[in-house]
Formats: C-alpha cells, structure tokens, sequence
C-alpha cells in the first residue's frame, strides 16, 4: 500500500478499449490520485494518456509487474487476451496471460492488500437458462475464453479472503468508441464491425440464425462503472474490508443480431448515402449462446455504486456512422 497521503491507482490493459477510457476518466474525475498505466502492447494502440505515459508491463512477469505495481492501493486488472476467437486459437497466450496473468495480479494484491477490480465476462455463463442474468446464475462456459474467466474468478475469490476487497464484473458485450488525444479507439466487436462494413460500403455478414440476442454495452459506460468502482473501493480499504463483491454490468437493451444490422442498414442510408447488404451466412463458432432474449439484472451496480448505462445503440450506431462520414468528407 502506498507509504503517502498521495492515492496511487494502477491500470493493467491501459492501452486497450476500455482501459484507456478509464485512465481518461480517473484523470478527470480525480487529478489529485496517481496513475500508474501498463500494457504489453499485445493489441494497444495508445501510448500516452494526457500527462500518464503507458509502460510496457507483461503481467506474466511477476517480478517485473510487481515493481511497476509497487505502491498501488487500487488495481483495476484489464489487461487480458479477449473474445473467444482470439483465445480459440491461441489457447496457451490465453492461459498464460489470463490466468496466470491474472493469478499474478491477485498475489500481488493478497501481499499488499491492494483492491483490484477485475471484469470476467458473460462468457462463464454459457447457455442462460433463466432471466434476467445475474452473477449468482451457474458457471458453464462454452469456450476457452469463458473458461480462462472462470478460473480468474474462483483464484480471486480465494486470494481476496480476509485480504483485500475486490469488485468483479459479469460484463456484457461491448461496442462503441471513444478519442484518447488525437487517436480514435475502437475494437472490432459486431456492432463496430457493421459500422465499419457499412463506411466501406460493404454488405453486413449475419451469422445464422440472426435472432440471437446479445446484451451490448457502451465502452464509456463500462469505464465509468470501474472507475466508480475505484471511489467504492478507497473506502473499503479505509474501512479495512476485505473479500469480493460481483456486479453485473449490462444495458437495458438485448437486441438480435439481425436487428443491429437493420440499424446499420437504416442509418447508413440517411448518414453515408450508402444502400447496405445484409447477407445471412452459415455460422463458424460452435461454442456460441444462441438466446433471443439476453436480459441482465443490473439492480446491484445501480444500487451499490450509483451506475447506470447512458449510452443507446441505436444512437450510438449513428454517432459512429457520423464519425465515419466526417474522416470521409
């Protein structure tokens, strides 16, 4: 724990999509605290943040991550190789990065008694056999990607008993973008995806059978929910608190597949001038939820930190079609 008056807050996985974001809002929000930002640069893109310049940290170093880690009172852990296909094939950066990665991050704070925020994805769910979703629903995931979160899941709890208190997000999926300096950051998550198909005036390819729901949360949503988490736990740690708190992290919007291509299709016609395709096509993944109805209860998050989404998709796809238009024009 830090030696000083001076609040020191680390951010593993700064570099990425949602990462940086939360750098951005730590910044704003609180530019009394110290910010300490790493990333390996696996798919990062940012360097520098304002006046915080990203370090190149691998997490699968312990001794190096400790060091940089040194004097950290919060940890918000973002770092990781994400989605299913990249973890598919390349099972073993999955492992090590996820779970030993994460197995090292947890050590360091059960040494320190650092907090540590950590987000471990719908993916442990698998198949939802009831509704809404939530944290207490049965782990039974579909693919390596789900199964890395759950071995996260289950060493943080054990490392944060009678420790350090930790937050842990069952994360919906997520979309949008948002502008670090000059640079605009983006993931290639379906929603982006369509709208970046539709900039180049290609047609929408829908995995079959379209109707599956998806629960989609905004990347500035999901920042300002850890960041939230951040303020929470500085007074857990005052309180000396220790041991695990699960939230749920959603919107209050599940649409189909096929629906969110609609959208694309309808506002690049006003905003791009561009008549879109959309093709149905034989769907690759075998280990994929095929719901059409993906409603998750976010009571906890709304209640407990004072979150709730803001971000629409139906506007949020017109703002990233009307970001396209203008580097067009």
């Amino acid at each position: 724990m830090s030696t000083t008056d001076e609040f020191h807050v680390a951010v593993t996985g700064a570099a990425g999509f949602i990462g940086s974001r939360v750098v951005k809002i730590l910044q704003r929000d609180h530019p009394e605290w110290a910010i300490t930002a790493l990333d390996n640069f696996y798919l990062g893109t940012v360097r520098q943040i304002d006046d915080v310049d990203v370090e190149h940290v691998d997490i699968r170093d312990r001794d190096y991550l400790e060091d940089a880690l040194a004097g950290a009172d919060i940890v918000l852990h973002l770092a990781a190789v994400s989605g299913v296909d990249d973890c598919d094939t390349n099972p073993d950066l999955a492992y090590d990065v996820n779970v030993t990665g994460t197995n090292n991050v947890a050590w360091f704070c059960r040494k320190t008694g650092a907090g540590l925020v950590f987000p471990f994805s719908m993916a442990v769910i698998g198949d939802p056999d009831s509704f809404p979703i939530s944290v207490d629903d049965d782990r039974d995931p579909l693919n390596w990607y789900g199964r890395t979160k759950v071995l996260n899941e289950r060493a943080i709890e054990t490392f944060a008993d009678g420790a350090f208190p930790a937050h842990l997000y069952l994360k919906s999926n997520l979309y949008g973008e948002h502008i670090v300096g000059d640079t605009r950051v983006s993931k290639g998550t379906v929603i982006n995806f369509f709208a970046n198909r539709a900039a180049a005036g290609e047609p929408l390819t829908v995995y079959e059978p379209g109707t599956q729901a998806r629960n989609f949360i905004h990347v500035k949503d999901v920042a300002r929910a850890y960041a939230r988490s951040a303020e929470r736990l500085r007074d857990q740690l005052d309180r000396g608190e220790t041991g695990v708190e699960k939230y749920e992290i959603a919107s209050r919007e599940d649409p189909g597949v096929m629906e969110v291509a609609e959208l694309v299709r309808r506002h690049a016609a006003e905003i791009l001038d561009e008549d879109i395709d959309i093709e149905l096509v034989e769907n690759p993944r075998s280990g994929e939820t095929m719901v059409e109805s993906f409603e998750v209860d976010i009571s906890a998050a709304e209640e407990t930190l004072g979150w709730s989404p803001r971000e629409t998709v139906d506007g949020s796809i017109r703002e990233l079609l009307e970001a396209k238009a203008e580097t067009d024009s």
